[in-house]
């Protein structure tokens, strides 16, 4: 997901750009503005947590892009790319490193793992909301194992 300040300072072509040339496939887009609702089931094992409500006003406070991506081990290829929560310990040439201003507004979120990310893509998106399509690329990006 691409948080409202990324939306904001107008990095989603760059963001997105950083997983394309990374050899990630894009399969699911949308824009919107997250409901309450949909923020506090989005962040659920947050709840009660001092920061909690602060996250749930920021999520909610202008649009979000959500993204599905795929690719050979897409969930750490894009946690990579995002980098560390805190910009100021994320490394240099990760999202969050390079443009990422405060740890509170930190441009992006990723899943933590497969079960997660199936969890919140079916908050977004429907199944035909994802489109299966082949990457004429796909030979350039196989892992050959050498």
């Amino acid at each position: 997901m691409i948080k409202p300040d990324a939306i904001g300072r107008r990095l989603c072509g760059e963001i997105v750009r950083r997983y394309e040339v990374k050899g990630l496939k894009l399969v699911g887009l949308k824009l919107q503005i997250l409901r309450r609702d949909l923020a506090e089931r989005q962040y659920a094992e947050h709840a009660g947590k001092p920061f909690y409500e602060d996250l749930v006003a920021f999520i909610t406070s202008g649009p979000t892009l959500q993204m599905v991506w795929e690719g050979e081990n897409a969930v750490e290829v894009v946690r990579k790319l995002n980098g560390a929560t805190s910009c100021r310990e994320a490394d240099v040439g990760t999202i969050r490193g390079d443009l990422g201003l405060n740890t509170q507004n930190n441009l992006v979120h990723a899943s933590d793992s497969k079960a997660t990310a199936a969890r919140e893509i079916a908050l977004y998106f429907d199944k035909e909301d994802l489109v299966e399509y082949a990457m004429p690329d796909g030979q350039w990006l196989a892992d050959t194992g050498w």
